[in-house]
């Protein structure tokens, strides 16, 4: 299998060079780029094609959000990590919403970066940690109330696809909903894989943010 290839971008340097010595320090990650602001990032990503794009909100030029949502327009597959110095960050939320798979402190350890960066890679979200439910509770409350073409998309869901986007919401992964449900966890990820399409989303994340922004789940 061949290496994950990561572009970090980040307007400070020690913290470019910080997390490509962890991150090449890691079996079966390779850093291949990075970006000082978010106009570069959107150049190297085109030219690079990662994996996963380490990507920091405040920024000169264009910042994290911005560059997140060009990024992402330009390619449906790109996986963007958010980096963070605060936990509750508004930023942080509105990067999810432009089509982030998730987020990480900066603080976070060698362990922890590789960890973010091997389940992005994969297709997942970082949903699992109790501060990532944390923040997009905090901020879902900032949306406005679901508007009719929402509650549309949801009628188009069956009541157990509507059950399993809740409790993808909730952060479980498809293990931790196939014994909730008392199903294969096979079954669940095509109950996933239906959701995402019925709703025209691109990830666990966009479906997450979806079901609070719907107030399928209560924040808090």
């Amino acid at each position: 299998m061949s290496d994950i290839r990561v572009v970090i971008v980040d307007d400070q340097m020690m913290v470019r060079e910080g997390f490509t010595v962890l991150l090449n320090a890691m079996p079966g990650i390779e850093v291949v780029g990075e970006a000082v602001d978010g106009r570069q990032a959107v150049a190297r990503v085109a030219e690079l094609s990662p994996d996963v794009v380490l990507m920091d909100i405040r920024m000169p030029e264009m910042n994290g959000i911005e560059a997140t949502r060009e990024i992402v327009a330009a390619d449906a597959e790109a996986k963007v990590l958010v980096l963070t110095t605060f936990d509750l960050d508004e930023y942080v939320y509105q990067a999810l919403r432009a089509g982030a798979s998730g987020f990480l402190l900066k603080d976070a350890s060698a362990s922890e970066l590789a960890h973010g960066v091997r389940v992005v890679a994969a297709g997942e979200a970082l949903l699992a940690p109790t501060v990532t439910r944390r923040l997009i509770t905090e901020f879902s409350q900032l949306a406005v109330a679901p508007k009719t073409p929402v509650l549309a998309r949801i009628g188009d869901l069956t009541e157990r696809e509507t059950e399993v986007l809740v409790l993808v919401a909730q952060g479980l992964s498809n293990a931790e909903i196939a014994a909730h449900l008392v199903v294969a966890e096979s079954t669940v990820k095509t109950h996933v894989s239906r959701v995402l399409v019925k709703l025209g989303l691109r990830d666990r994340t966009q479906a997450a943010v979806f079901a609070y922004e719907a107030r399928l789940v209560t924040p808090g």
